[in-house]
């Protein structure tokens, strides 16, 4: 059986966790539920990183020496990017779009596909329990730059936001790291957190198979990266 190989970049709503930030879970950590056996993710998102930030680090580059034709390169970002420092930021409509060339540019050098991801939604209610938007501008630009790459998008952030949406403020509390106080031990969480951003594993799944009914519907060789099984 030859392994598919799906290289992901992305901040740290997509990378891998282990025992010091439990329960906190990545997208990318949990896609082998949805994959079929074959299908390997090797997942370099970073904490923290814009399209900037990542390449400036080097992230982008280590990938870039081990993709070989055939592989699928995933990339997603949004989160990031609009932080106000000088790192990270970047502009929806230039430099954003610039950065994201970049990465699609390293997938066709080596014949691999790349892939497009909008931002999973944040938690984000206002007083009247009404669903708030907090992406900005990226999304948009994000879809823009698929269509003049003619690349292919997984468009994550328009169904995790309608999905959080029809959910509601409360019932969706159970998706993103929000616990009591005395729940875990370890120090960072003894008092314990309201993160709207970051998932716990059934957020992380919810938002995966998100993403794997999407590769279903872009069809072909997509489809037949997933388990079909693994979403009834």
């Amino acid at each position: 059986m030859k392994e598919i190989r799906i290289f992901w970049a992305g901040d740290s709503t997509v990378k891998q966790n282990f025992y010091n930030t439990y329960p906190q879970t990545g997208i990318g950590q949990v896609m082998n539920r949805y994959f079929k056996r074959e299908v390997q993710v090797y997942n370099y998102a970073q904490n923290g990183r814009s399209t900037k930030s990542f390449i400036e680090e080097g992230h982008l580059a280590l990938i870039d020496k081990e993709l070989s034709e055939g592989d699928y390169f995933f990339i997603q970002f949004g989160h990031n990017d609009s932080k106000p420092d000088e790192e990270r930021r970047t502009e929806p409509d230039t430099t954003f779009k610039e950065n994201l060339k970049k990465y699609i540019q390293v997938a066709r050098n080596h014949n691999a596909t790349p892939v497009l991801i909008t931002p999973a939604s944040r938690r984000h209610f206002n007083e009247n329990g009404e669903f708030i938007p907090s992406h900005g501008e990226y999304p948009r630009a994000m879809r823009e730059v698929a269509v003049e790459e003619n690349v292919s998008l997984i468009d994550l952030n328009k169904k995790s936001e309608q999905l959080v949406s029809e959910t509601g403020d409360e019932a969706s509390k159970k998706w993103y790291m929000i616990f009591d106080a005395g729940i875990y031990e370890k120090e960072a969480y003894c008092n314990g957190l309201l993160d709207n951003t970051h998932f716990q594993y059934e957020g992380a799944m919810v938002m995966g198979k998100l993403v794997a009914e999407s590769l279903l519907e872009l069809g072909g060789e997509y489809s037949e990266l997933i388990e079909k099984e693994a979403l009834q």
